[in-house]
Order: structure tokens, then sequence, then C-alpha cells
């Protein structure tokens, strides 16, 4: 592992307030949100998760339909909501700035949207806003953020400050003020990265961590390898493997048990082969890593879709992985 860096986080995962789950398309990040909101609110945490993607399907890894801006109750002790900028302005206008009838907001919708195409980190800054907001308030233990992907997230992350050095003075420098003293409390927020034991997961999340620590504040709390295949055998297992698999032993087994069994072999030994064309890609990631950031593992769940049961699965690991 590489040195320390000062937006390494050293504490508990499931201590923090408000945790961001990012990481490259593809790689289950949604699914591992998902698994660390269920796993939060089994332990007794009020747990609300959150998707930033309008066309996410968070949903349907709780086990229940579309999601709405308004937090709905999904399991005891766990709410999740889907992110909408315009509802995000209008709860804004309305506790801050006392704006009345703010579901008639017409022109003033209008005129949001071309301030925010021209100012950077204006939409970005709602989305934050609202679940910074839940926090400050103290209205859950612990908001987990299904965030944007890799590409996007240091931007939505880091669109406090870019307003905040927009914005010199008034009630929006205020409103940024505490945001960011929130989002750089590494007690209270950290960023959870999912990559997968692939090459371009692995590069793409190496190069997200450097990116949080020269363009961001915001601590990294844990990476977490998903969809990693088990070790099928031992040294000495395998070499028996490897002598059922040719020869008078493997015609033994044809016979006893049917052609099937050689497509079984031949799958254990593709198995074995892709996680050990893999390892090169754990320890690159492993060596790279800031020292005391969490690696955290979650086995390949061989599953054809995903849904409540597989993220109850993930759940079960990484609660393995952190000593529940």
């Amino acid at each position: 592992m590489s040195e320390t860096s000062p937006n390494t986080v050293s504490m508990p995962l499931l201590d923090h307030r408000l945790l961001f789950v990012t990481g490259k398309g593809g790689v289950g990040k949604t699914s591992v949100a998902s698994a660390i909101g269920m796993l939060a609110a089994e332990r007794g945490k009020r747990t609300l998760i959150c998707e930033v993607d309008a066309k996410g399907n968070l949903g349907d890894f709780l086990g229940v339909g579309p999601l709405q801006f308004e937090a709905t109750e999904v399991r005891k002790k766990l709410f999740a909501m889907s992110m909408n900028t315009e509802e995000s302005l209008k709860e804004y206008l309305r506790l801050f700035l006392k704006v009345p009838f703010v579901s008639r907001m017409g022109t003033l919708a209008g005129a949001f949207d071309f301030i925010a195409n021209a100012a950077p980190g204006v939409k970005e800054i709602l989305t934050i806003g609202k679940l910074a907001y839940e926090v400050k308030e103290n209205h859950y233990d612990l908001v987990v953020v299904d965030a944007s992907a890799t590409g996007h997230v240091v931007g939505q992350l880091s669109s406090p400050v870019a307003i905040n050095e927009l914005v010199k003075v008034g009630l929006v420098r205020n409103q940024t003020d505490w945001m960011i003293e929130l989002l750089t409390d590494h007690q209270q927020t950290g960023v959870v990265v999912v990559t997968a034991p692939e090459e371009m997961p692995v590069s793409e999340t190496l190069e997200l961590i450097g990116r949080l620590g020269g363009e961001t504040e915001i601590g990294l709390s844990a990476v977490v390898v998903n969809r990693v295949l088990p070790e099928l055998f031992s040294g000495d297992d395998e070499e028996i493997f490897e002598r059922l698999r040719s020869g008078a032993p493997a015609e033994v087994l044809r016979e006893r048990t049917g052609e099937g069994i050689t497509d079984v072999l031949d799958g254990a030994d593709l198995a074995v082969r892709l996680r050990r064309g893999r390892v090169s890609h754990m320890t690159r990631l492993r060596e790279n890593l800031p020292s005391g950031v969490d690696l955290l593992y979650v086995p390949y769940l061989f599953h054809r879709s995903h849904g409540v049961r597989a993220t109850g699965l993930i759940a079960e690991e990484l609660g393995s992985e952190l000593g529940f």
C-alpha cells in the first residue's frame, strides 16, 4: 500500500453519517449501496438510501417499485428515495426562502434551468444539499447515496466549493459553508468506491482515488471489490483434480456419471483460470491504495438477476468483512 493520504478515513464504515457509493458502470455500485443501507438498518440505524440517477433501478434491489423524491420506508428502519432536482429546489425555497406556493413554479423553474445550465454546480448542489440537509437535521443515523459513476462523481462532490467560490455573500454562501464543513469532516462523510477484479475497473478506481485526493477534501472510507471468484482448490486438491480430468480416471467418471461430468470439470477449470487471471489486478489495487483504507471483498454471486435476495447476501458478506 502507498503512504497514508490526508483524505484517508480510518474509522468503522457504518459510523459515518453520509456515505457516497460510486464506481465504474457495471461493477455493481447500486448492489453495494443497497447492501450497505440494508446492513446499517439491520444493525439498528435509521437509514436513508438515495439514488441519484433518475434512470436508476434502486427499487429493484430493495424489492419495491419505482422510488419517488419523498422517502418511503421499504423495510424496518430503511428508507429509500430517488433524487429529483426540481423537487429539491422547491423544498429549498420552502424551507429557507419561505417562498409560498412553490408547487406553482412555472417561470421560476424555467429561470432555474437557464441558470443551472449556465453556472456549473447548481444542479449538483441541489442533490448534495438535500442529502446533507437530512444529515444536518438528524433525520437519519446514516444516509447512503447511490452516487454518480466515477466519471461524474468528483464534480458532484465538489459542487459546494464551486458555488462557494462563485457566490461570496448572502444566504446561498451561508448554505454552502455548512455543506463544505459536513462533507470535509471525515468523521461524518466518506466515499466508498466499488470496483471489480479486472483491469479497467481497477484503473478507473485508482484514477478516481487520485482525483478525490487532489480535487476534494472528502475522505475515502473503503474500496469494495465486487464479484471476486473463490479459490476452488488447494495445491494438493488441484493435483487430484488434474488427474481426474485426464486419462483413465476421466473415462471412469464418464462411464459412471455420464457425459455431463465433462462440462462440470471444464467449468471448474475455467473458474480456476479466471480467478488466477484476476489476481494481478487485485494485487495492483491493494499495493496502490493509501494505507488505512478498508479493502472489502464481495464474492461472485451466481444469480441470473439482481433483487432483494441478492442484496441481502451481499449485505451478509459485507457484514462479515466488517467484522459483524
